[in-house]
């Protein structure tokens, strides 16, 4: 999975899972996403409550869709596996349409990625189910002494990308909803959708999500 530069931009984002599964559904029909962001403009096809968040929602999702759609994995032709995730995604059931939404949030937010990675995983390695506002702490400490540009960071954007990412958390399915500590919810991902993702480089993601080493 490609690494990009550690951005605070998921404070102002949401999971959009309805979203990113019209997105998918718009380009497996064809449409172009010049053709996309048009119908955007014209329709609102999101419902947003302004043309400016319209604009934000289409310009993340859209960007999320190409970072499984652009992957590591993008020019591998493997017998069973198709190139694009689009049919596979639309096979699925919605929990596992949640997952590989919350896998393209994790290819296009490095930071995002690595707190499932290094906190959610390890918690789930060591036979803990137990998610604590101290572990979002934690986390973003770390990240202040290893980052120079994390460490300019505020308390305040900190705290906020920590509820942001545990928002996204629970509404992937990977949590409860429980206000301080929340138990953590083992995915277990569709075969297909593991097969896929493992074929195009996104093993990474799958032993995040699935908490093993």
């Amino acid at each position: 999975m490609e690494r990009r530069e550690y951005s605070a931009g998921a404070v102002k984002h949401s999971f959009w899972f309805m979203e990113f599964r019209k997105v998918v559904a718009l380009r497996s029909d064809g449409k172009s996403w010049h053709e996309i962001k048009d119908l955007n403009e014209k329709e609102n096809i999101f419902g947003a409550p302004t043309t400016l968040r319209a604009t934000q929602i289409l310009n993340t999702v859209s960007a999320r869709v190409k970072c499984l759609d652009d992957g590591p994995g993008r020019l591998l032709a493997l017998a069973g596996s198709p190139c694009s995730f689009y049919p596979v995604f639309q096979s699925c059931d919605v929990a596992a349409q949640k997952l590989f939404t919350l896998v393209a949030a994790m290819a296009y937010d490095t930071l995002f990625a690595e707190f499932i990675y290094e906190v959610v995983r390890e918690k789930m390695i060591i036979g803990s189910n137990e998610l604590a506002d101290s572990d979002v702490r934690i986390f973003f400490k770390n990240k202040q002494e290893q980052d120079e540009k994390v460490a300019k960071w505020t308390e305040a954007t900190t705290k906020r990308l920590g509820v942001c990412y545990k928002t996204m958390l629970y509404e992937a399915g990977l949590t409860d909803k429980a206000k301080d500590t929340r138990t953590i919810h083992k995915a277990i991902l569709d075969p297909v959708m593991e097969r896929w993702l493992m074929d195009h480089g996104f093993e990474y993601c799958v032993k995040a999500l699935t908490g093993v080493r």
